[in-house]
């Protein structure tokens, strides 16, 4: 219990002293996957829409890969994209192992199938008769996909918050990836598993309290713009 009243105070004195470090590892976190969720965000939703109004034969192959890709682990991810960007792999040349690019890679390859997934979801529980009333209407194609994101826009801003909420609080692939380097590649979730290591517990907390902080506020501001447009 002393610990947590420890780093209660402890997130307190850093967020009204400014510590400089942790503002660093605050602002590349928020940099590194709100890059990642928007990225995530312009792949997943085209591919979810083409997989929700189109037939084609293999369609249920890749909405079951996209629906797999939802729940894969963040390590197999990690694993994954060292393998290709570490030294001797296929992307070993653009020297992008341990740099914050790295972890952006990472963390798209965690958020694109949500963002997907539910794009799809949140498509196909519109009534099908309304892509073909656009369509008879003489909306051309991109004119009829931009008025079903219109209408499905309250899940939509739900996808970008799951996706959001997937790369901000993930671990496992950044620490790969990433390597925790000081003022290059740490963020807060690296940061708080290497204070918990230390046995700085306080510290650990404090930086807990300040992620989740983090996470609220962009969580909040994203559901009171969905809630808005209501």
């Amino acid at each position: 219990m002393q610990s947590i009243l420890d780093g209660l105070v402890k997130a307190f004195e850093l967020l009204i002293q400014g510590d400089p470090q942790v503002v660093r590892i605050t602002l590349l976190s928020l940099q590194v996957s709100g890059l990642a969720t928007l990225i995530s965000l312009m792949l997943g939703m085209p591919l979810g829409t083409l997989l929700a109004l189109t037939r084609f034969p293999t369609r249920r192959f890749w909405i079951s890969l996209v629906n797999t890709g939802m729940a894969l682990p963040p390590v197999v991810v990690g694993l994954m994209v060292s393998i290709f960007l570490w030294r001797s792999g296929p992307l070993g040349f653009m020297r992008l192992i341990y740099t914050p690019w790295a972890m952006v890679i990472a963390q798209i390859l965690i958020a694109f199938p949500v963002c997907a997934g539910l794009t799809l979801t949140a498509l196909q529980q519109l009534d099908p008769r309304l892509q073909t009333q656009l369509l008879g209407l003489g909306a051309s194609r991109l004119q009829m996909v931009l008025e079903l994101w219109k209408e499905a826009r309250l899940p939509l801003m739900a996808a970008l918050i799951a996706a959001f909420g997937s790369v901000i609080s993930e671990v496992g692939a950044s620490m790969m990836v990433g390597g925790n380097l000081l003022n290059e590649t740490r963020v807060l979730t690296t940061a708080i598993v290497l204070e918990t290591s230390k046995g700085m517990f306080s510290m650990a907390i404090a930086l807990s309290i300040i992620l989740l902080l983090i996470a609220f506020l962009v969580n909040f501001a994203l559901t009171t713009l969905q809630q808005r447009r209501r």
